[in-house]
């Protein structure tokens, strides 16, 4: 199994892995900005526009509210592991944790509906969806990976 070669997986001894997650970059240049427009408003209020430290501040809690929002999905991804007989699918959503596990023998792999969807991984009735964190045009790339993995011994 380990003389495979994977794009999306990294692989340990007899096990591999697949971590997709988000792209959880943080323009710091947002948190300037928000610096400069307090500045520049603190500057006007005290030339006398009174007008101007009101819309700053709705603007600095705009972009708190989204810094908020973004902190709760930071942490979201995929794990997909295989090892011996066992495919462990881990997904984790706004700080809630879904696992299914599956007999490596029965998964089908598949597309949900067409060629840029998501990966539906079944078998024994129940099925996931993964590839959330993968570019549409990749996810064919992925499942295939994920297919090979299944039929190597």
């Amino acid at each position: 199994m380990t003389s495979l070669i994977f794009r999306f997986a990294t692989v340990s001894g007899q096990r591999i892995d697949w971590q997709l997650a988000r792209n959880g970059s943080v323009a710091y240049a947002r948190m300037g900005l928000c610096a400069l427009s307090l500045a520049m408003a603190l500057l006007f209020w005290m030339t006398g526009g009174r007008w101007d430290m009101p819309f700053a501040w709705l603007v600095i809690v705009a972009v708190g509210l989204g810094f908020a929002r973004y902190g709760r999905h930071a942490a979201d991804g995929e794990r997909i592991s295989l090892q011996g007989s066992r495919l462990v699918v881990e997904r984790e959503t706004a700080g809630r944790l879904e696992r299914a596990e599956f007999d490596r023998s029965r998964v089908r792999v598949e597309p949900k509906t067409g060629h840029r969807s998501l990966i539906t991984l079944s078998a024994q009735g129940r099925s996931v969806e993964v590839g959330r964190f993968v570019r549409p045009e990749l996810r064919p790339a992925l499942a295939s990976e994920i297919r090979r993995a299944l039929r190597a011994a």
